[in-house]
C-alpha cells in the first residue's frame, strides 16, 4: 500500500513538475488559464458569501449596530469584488464597470468602490498591439500611419485607443481589442453563470440572472468592432440635425472586428467642470444638448447609446466654427427599442412628469412591474415615492431626498433585484443609463432641471404622434392629430419662454416694477 502510494505520489509529482516546466517554456500568463480565472472567482465568492451567512448571526436585526455592521460587510465585499475584477481582467471589469453605475439601484458601498474599474482597465503592450494589427491588417506599423503613439489615449476593459498619423496627413484614433479579450469572454460569462446561481441557492433573495443574461447578449456585439462603426455611423445620420454632436467618422479600410480606425477628435471629459471654464462652455448648454440628444434616441428613435459614461462623452469648441460640440464615444453598447415597448415608456415618462399616478401605475404593470410598481417608478426617476406622487417636474431634487434614495437601494435590495428580473431586457440598459446620465447631471449641478423635463415630454408628444399617425389612413385624422401634436408643441413652447423669462434679468425687473406698482 505504502509503496502504491509513494508511486501514485511520484507519478502526480512528476505530472505537476513537466506541467508547470512547459507553462514556463511557452510563457504562458497564468491569469489566462480558465482553471486559474475560475478558482480565483469562486474563491472570492465563497469568502463573500462566508462574510454575509456568519456576520449577523450575534446582532440584532435593524437595531444601529446592524446597520453599521452590514454597512461594513458591503464595503469589504465590494473592494473583493473590486479585487477579483483588476486580477480577471477583461469581461469582468466590463462587469465590474456595469455595477459601477448603478448608484440608484446597488448600495453606495458596492457602486463607490466599482466605479474605480474605470481607471484600472489593463493595458495591452505594444507587441501585443503591432501583433492584433499584423494580423488583422495585414501590415506592420510603418507602412500603414506616419507616426504612432505607443502610449495609449486612453485603456479600457475591452480594448486601448492609440493616436496616430496616416500617410495624408489625417490623425486618427486607432481601437485595438486587447488580444486575450475574445477567447476569454465566454468562458469568463460562464464561470459568472455557475457562480451567480450558487449565491442565488445561499441567498434567495439575490436574483442578479439578469446581470447574466445581459452580459451574454451584450459581449458579443460589444467585441465586434465593426458593429460598433456601424452602430456610429447610424447614431450620427439619426441625430444629424443636432449641429452640437460630433460623432467621430470611420475609416472603414483600417477597421476589422477587433480594429476600430476613427477621426481623432479632442475634448474634456463632460464632468470636467475645470476644462468648461477654461474653454468658456456654459454648462447649463450641455446639459439640456445632452437631455435632448438622449430624449431623441430613446423616445423618438428607440436607438439608444447606452454606455455614457464621461470618458465616452466629450464637450469642446469645434475648431472650425468654434461652437460647443459634444463629441459622442465609444459606439460598441445599443439597446434597440421595441416599438411597444418604446410607446408605454414614453407614456410612463409623460405620467411621471404629471404627477398622474393613474397612468404611472397603469404604463408601469405595461412594461412588467406589476405590484412593484411603486417602486420602479423610484428606480427609474432616482426619486422618492413623495415626489412621483406630487410630479418629479414639480419638486426639486434635494441633498436629503438623494441620501434617502440611496439608502433604500440597501434596504430594498431584494425588492429591486426581483423587480430587475421582472421587467423586459430592454429595460436594464436604460436604468444603467439614466443612471449615467443623472450622474453627470449632478457633477453639472443640472440634475431634475426644468429644460430636461421639456425636452423629454416635447419628444414623447412628438413620437406618440407619429404612432398614431401611422395607424390611420384617414387624411382628415391624421391632420387632427397633426395640429394636435402642434398644439401641444406650442404649449410647452410657451411654458419654456415663461421659465427662461421668470429667470431672466428682463422677468427679475418685470417682477420688481409689478411689485413697485401694486
Amino acid at each position: 500500500m505504502a509503496r502504491r502510494l509513494l508511486r501514485v505520489s511520484s507519478v502526480a509529482a512528476a505530472v505537476f513538475a513537466s506541467s508547470g516546466f512547459y507553462l514556463y517554456n511557452q510563457q504562458v500568463d497564468l491569469n489566462d488559464l480558465s482553471l486559474i480565472r475560475f478558482g480565483r472567482a469562486a474563491a472570492t465568492t465563497a469568502v463573500i458569501s462566508f462574510d454575509y451567512l456568519t456576520a449577523f448571526k450575534h446582532v440584532e436585526y435593524g437595531s444601529e449596530e446592524y446597520w453599521a455592521l452590514k454597512s461594513k460587510v458591503h464595503r469589504r465585499s465590494a473592494e473583493r469584488l473590486r479585487d477579483l475584477c483588476c486580477a480577471n481582467r477583461g469581461t469582468f471589469i466590463k462587469v465590474g464597470q456595469h455595477l459601477g453605475a448603478l448608484d440608484y439601484l446597488l448600495p453606495q458601498e458596492y457602486t463607490s468602490t466599482l466605479k474605480v474599474l474605470h481607471s484600472r482597465a489593463p493595458q495591452s503592450s505594444m507587441e501585443e498591439i503591432q501583433q492584433v494589427i499584423r494580423e488583422d491588417l495585414g501590415k506592420e506599423l510603418s507602412d500603414l500611419f506616419v507616426s504612432f503613439e505607443e502610449k495609449p489615449q486612453g485603456a479600457a476593459s475591452l480594448a486601448q485607443v492609440h493616436k496616430a498619423v496616416l500617410h495624408d496627413g489625417r490623425m486618427v484614433a486607432i481601437k485595438v481589442q486587447h488580444p486575450k479579450v475574445q477567447k476569454q469572454s465566454s468562458k469568463d460569462i460562464m464561470v459568472m453563470e455557475v457562480l451567480v446561481r450558487a449565491v442565488h441557492w445561499l441567498f434567495p433573495d439575490f436574483a442578479f440572472m439578469w446581470l447574466v443574461e445581459e452580459a451574454k447578449k451584450n459581449m458579443p456585439l460589444e467585441l465586434d468592432f465593426l458593429n460598433e462603426g456601424h452602430n456610429a455611423e447610424r447614431v450620427s445620420s439619426m441625430l444629424a440635425h443636432f449641429p452640437f454632436l460630433k460623432v467621430p467618422t470611420i475609416h472603414w479600410d483600417l477597421s476589422t472586428k477587433r480594429i476600430l480606425t476613427m477621426e481623432f477628435a479632442e475634448g474634456g471629459q463632460v464632468n470636467d467642470l475645470q476644462y468648461m471654464k477654461k474653454h468658456g462652455i456654459n454648462v447649463n448648454q450641455i446639459s439640456e444638448n445632452l437631455g435632448r440628444m438622449y430624449s431623441e434616441m430613446i423616445f423618438v428613435h428607440g436607438f439608444v447609446h447606452c454606455d455614457p459614461h464621461p470618458g465616452n462623452v466629450l464637450v469642446r469648441r469645434c475648431p472650425h466654427s468654434r461652437k460647443t460640440e459634444i463629441v459622442l464615444l465609444d459606439h460598441g453598447l445599443y439597446q434597440v427599442l421595441q416599438p411597444d415597448f418604446r410607446l408605454n415608456y414614453c407614456r410612463l415618462w409623460q405620467a411621471l412628469i404629471q404627477g398622474d399616478m393613474s397612468g404611472v401605475e397603469r404604463y408601469s404593470r405595461r412594461l412588467g412591474a406589476g405590484d412593484l410598481y411603486p417602486l420602479f417608478a423610484c428606480v427609474l426617476t432616482a426619486r422618492s415615492w413623495t415626489a412621483v406622487n406630487t410630479g418629479i417636474s414639480s419638486v426639486p431634487v434635494t441633498h436629503s431626498e438623494d441620501v434617502e434614495i440611496r439608502t433604500n437601494a440597501a434596504l430594498y435590495l431584494p425588492q429591486i433585484s426581483e423587480l430587475l428580473n421582472r421587467v423586459p431586457r430592454q429595460m436594464l440598459l436604460l436604468l444603467k443609463t439614466n443612471d449615467l446620465l443623472r450622474g453627470i447631471e449632478t457633477t453639472l449641478q443640472t440634475r431634475a432641471a426644468s429644460s430636461s423635463f421639456i425636452n423629454m415630454s416635447r419628444c414623447c408628444i412628438r413620437a406618440l404622434a407619429r404612432h398614431k399617425r401611422s395607424k390611420t389612413s384617414s387624411r382628415r385624422r391624421r391632420l387632427q392629430i397633426s395640429l394636435s401634436e402642434s398644439f401641444h408643441l406650442l404649449r410647452l413652447g410657451v411654458y419654456e419662454a415663461f421659465l427662461w423669462l421668470r429667470g431672466s434679468v428682463l422677468g427679475a425687473g418685470l417682477s420688481a416694477l409689478l411689485g413697485f406698482l401694486l
